[in-house]
Order: C-alpha cells, then sequence, then structure tokens
C-alpha cells in the first residue's frame, strides 16, 4: 500500500463472539484470529480487499477507527501536530517490521496511522 492509502477499519465490540456472529451474519464477512493476535480477530469483506479487526472496547476506544498508511509514522505525527492535531498514542511496535500510532485531528476525529516495511 502507498502512503495516504486507508490499510484497514478497526470496529470496538464489547463481546467478541456476539460481533463476529453479527458482522459475519451481516455482511459475509469471513472473521478469524491471526497466531499471535489472539483476543484480536480480523475481518475480511467479500472483495478480498477491505477488512479490519474486532478490537475490545474500552474508554478511549468506542467508535470504529481507521488505519492509514504512512511512510514515517515520526514524520506524520509531526505535521499533523503542526497542523492542530494531537497525538492520543505515540508510535507503538505491532510486530519486527510494522508500528502504529493515533492521532486526533482538529475535530477529534481518531485516525489511526500504520507504518509497515516494505519487501
Amino acid at each position: 500500500m502507498a502512503h495516504g492509502d486507508i490499510t484497514h477499519i478497526d470496529i470496538p465490540v464489547s463481546d467478541l463472539a456476539k460481533a463476529q456472529a453479527f458482522y459475519s451474519g451481516l455482511f459475509g464477512w469471513e472473521i478469524s484470529e491471526m497466531p499471535g493476535y489472539e483476543g484480536y480477530p480480523m475481518w475480511q469483506a467479500p472483495n478480498k480487499i477491505s477488512g479490519g479487526g474486532l478490537a475490545p472496547r474500552s474508554d478511549d476506544f468506542t467508535q470504529p477507527r481507521s488505519y492509514v498508511e504512512v511512510d514515517s509514522i515520526e514524520g506524520t505525527i509531526a505535521a499533523a501536530v503542526a497542523s492542530g492535531a494531537t497525538v492520543l498514542m505515540e508510535k507503538q511496535p505491532i510486530s519486527e517490521t510494522s508500528w502504529w500510532a493515533v492521532i486526533s485531528d482538529p475535530d477529534g476525529n481518531s485516525i489511526g496511522l500504520y507504518e509497515g516495511a516494505s519487501e
């Protein structure tokens, strides 16, 4: 994916089993847990392009969040803050070759940032 592409969308849920049944039944999404990411089932739409995760709902995660591919999380955060954004979560590792962070745009919308190594 290129800088600026939406990589995935996380949906906050309080009951994973109920949410899996709801979304797979309603939209035909394939939902499964990946090894190493237990408790975070990933969904994929029938087009095999769109997807995301069903993530545990928390006080700071109450609405679906889109994640955007960026070339550099540090650079994107600096540019976002200079344009009026705030940082909700600093850069954190996902794996040895991928990272994420969360910002809030000037209107208060939560936006996830994703940086992954290109092979």
